[in-house]
């Protein structure tokens, strides 16, 4: 061996330990890859959970017109978005927090096709509250929904209601259980995805009930009820608790049901809110519960993922409402589907009407809108829609007496604009979507009932002075035109009111101008649910308004079904009838009329602060106050008086 030289065989040596070297260098890079991924795989299997939500959809199947253009809605683009949703996350819920019914021509299938579960069923969804609108054509139109969603046997979503049941004695309580029992609905449900137990349970808010009045079913206390709902779904194991309410939320802890719900129980991971059609661009937190709400009518999609906190609950990690607009492709078997739904509308709903789903009726070059919530003032819509009532009493109707008649609308009933261009069935439809006539499909229908004079001048009475703490109230007259002082006292409001001539498309006119006589009695048509409504004036208003629907000869109304208009075929005219009639009388003219969005000036809105008008005109409601007001004043100030003369007697004994 040379000096310094290496020993035998030392060059295979080296060469060795290079490749041992390499080799370990791989290995700890493999490894250090591997690690890398961890996390991911660690999401996938419950670190990380996905939930894709929607409330309020109302049967809008279809693309609606949006405000400032576009498009909006329509469930066969909905359904490409769950899609490309769940290609990003596999294992996502989709929920729906209720109302899923009542708002197009499709719901006209709802007893029996039960149309929208099924093609909720179609689209993915895992499962769906119970709203309100649910019950439009009462507790049994319910249970013949839920047993044609059941005897179908499509997939459809688990219906969730933990505190709302037929009541004890309402006679069709035995029918509806074994309807709820067919179809499987359940107060709650444990759903494993992804690696992640989900409980999950329905409640039904209390406003929402209010507005059920047709259901027959009772509420229980929702805290309660979710505080049991929880020990329970913990009990089964549940890492994650979801609450699909119906109940809403609002501008103060008062009237935001699903706010309190959070701030009262605990254990809730999140609300999917509906009821109140609020769009929440960002979460609600209250008391760890995440709150989240879409928006109505197919807007948009919902998606909140949590991921789980070192302590062993969720935090938000993204949040997004997806547009359901015109930049999303239809999914080409939900289209078809909806297509099958159409057809079978026309089959067994408009033949009677002799109309069809997209036949076009007229066109407008304007838009007629939604009356602003809540402000006091006319609308375009809402006085076509009154004149369209007006118009259908005097030209559809089968038997017209004599006499003037005046028509009624309210804002509580007006569901959809008309935007400018082709005025379609359907739109028209969309308009006036609630409710079920005594005939037991779809749609209130016209009813003709008698109110004195001075019960009409209460009609506008109403529109002037409950408005303000009931937007839903705001009234839209035909044939009578009136004014009113928002700053005048409450129920004493209105300043002026007469019966005017309305002319329709076809020429016709109805009477001429004249004042109204307190003790005559006058035609009054409406819809159903308005009619109702007004025998609850005399309530609602603690007893200062009194309106009393009557007869022809003067006896009460006892029964609003014995009130319904008919055509000359014996069919209900229903609301949204009158006005798709009263649209097709305009012909290929158009609506030249009704371009103002505040209305043609039958009501007219002051807020006038001049002392005269305030002090025109007072009723003894106003007198009553006022002097009561007076009373009161000068017994504060008799108290006051007494009391600085005790003072002033105090001081004198104590300087004697």
């Amino acid at each position: 061996m040379k000096p310094g030289g290496l020993p035998p065989g030392s060059f295979f040596l080296k060469k060795d330990e290079k490749m041992k070297r390499r080799i370990s260098a791989w290995l700890l890079a493999l490894i250090l890859a591997a690690l890398s991924v961890l996390p991911v795989q660690a999401a996938e299997r419950g670190e990380t959970v996905t939930v894709l939500f929607t409330h309020d959809l109302h049967s809008h199947f279809l693309p609606q017109p949006a405000e400032g253009g576009g498009e909006s809605g329509g469930y066969a683009r909905l359904k490409t978005a769950i899609d490309r949703e769940r290609a990003a996350h596999p294992d996502a819920l989709v929920l729906d927090g209720g109302d899923f019914s009542i708002g197009s021509l499709i719901q006209t299938l709802y007893t029996t096709q039960a149309a929208e579960l099924r093609t909720m069923g179609a689209m993915g969804y895992d499962a769906a509250t119970i709203g309100n609108h649910e019950f439009d054509h009462t507790g049994s139109g319910f249970a013949k929904m839920l047993n044609a969603a059941a005897e179908s046997g499509d997939p459809v979503p688990v219906l969730l209601q933990a505190n709302y049941a037929p009541a004890q004695d309402n006679p069709e309580r035995d029918a509806i259980l074994n309807a709820m029992e067919n179809y499987g609905v359940r107060e709650t449900m444990i759903l494993e995805r992804g690696g992640v137990t989900f409980g999950i349970f329905g409640l039904m808010g209390m406003d929402a009930d209010a507005c059920a009045p047709t259901s027959g079913f009772l509420l229980e206390d929702a805290v309660k009820t979710a505080e049991s709902c929880v020990e329970q779904l913990r009990a089964q194991g549940a890492e994650v608790i979801i609450c699909l309410s119906h109940a809403g939320t609002g501008e103060s802890l008062e009237v935001s049901e699903d706010e309190a719900l959070a701030e009262a129980v605990d254990g809730i991971d999140l609300i999917i809110s509906g009821h109140t059609h609020s769009t929440l661009e960002e979460p609600l937190r209250v008391n760890q519960t995440y709150i989240v709400s879409a928006g109505p009518y197919c807007e948009n999609l919902g998606s909140i993922t949590l991921e789980r906190s070192p302590d062993g609950g969720w935090a938000l990690q993204d949040y997004r409402l997806v547009p359901i607009d015109e930049t999303l492709p239809s999914h080409q078997e939900t289209a078809a589907m909806i297509e099958g739904w159409k057809t079978a509308v026309g089959e067994t709903y408009l033949n009677r009407y002799g109309m069809t789903y997209d036949q076009v009726l007229t066109a407008a070059k304007f838009d007629l809108n939604m009356p602003a919530s809540g402000v006091q003032q006319g609308s375009n819509l809402g006085d076509l829609v009154a004149d369209a009532f007006l118009w259908a009493a005097e030209s559809l109707a089968e038997d017209v007496p004599e006499g003037r008649t005046v028509s009624v609308t309210a804002d509580g009933v007006l569901r959809a604009p008309l935007r400018a261009g082709e005025l379609t069935v359907s739109e028209a439809f969309d308009v006036l979507s609630m409710g079920v006539g005594s005939d037991g499909t779809s749609g209130f229908p016209l009813v003709a009932v008698y109110l004195t004079g001075e019960e009409l001048r209460a009609v506008a009475e109403v529109d002037a002075s409950v408005t303000p703490i009931m937007p839903a109230a705001q009234l839209y007259i035909g044939g009578m035109e009136y004014s009113f002082n928002t700053n005048r006292m409450f129920f004493n409001r209105v300043l002026t009111a007469r019966l005017y001539p309305t002319t329709f498309p076809d020429g016709t006119q109805t009477g001429a101008e004249e004042e109204i006589e307190d003790d005559r009695l006058y035609r009054i048509v409406t819809g159903m649910y308005s009619a109702q409504m007004l025998g609850t004036v005399k309530e609602k208003s603690m007893g200062l308004l009194s309106l009393e629907p009557k007869k022809a000869d003067g006896a009460p109304v006892t029964d609003f079904n014995e009130c319904i208009l008919y055509d000359g075929d014996g069919n209900e005219i229903k609301e949204w009838y009158a006005l798709a009639a009263y649209l097709q009388s305009f012909g290929n003219d158009g609506i030249q009329s009704y371009a103002s969005e505040a209305g043609d000036g039958r009501k007219t809105v002051t807020r006038n602060r001049d002392i005269g008008l305030l002090l025109q005109n007072w009723n003894w409601i106003t007198w009553t106050v006022v002097l009561g007001t007076a009373i009161a004043v000068f017994l504060v100030i008799g108290l006051v008086r007494a009391g600085f003369r005790a003072v002033r007697r105090r001081k004198r004994a104590k300087r004697s």
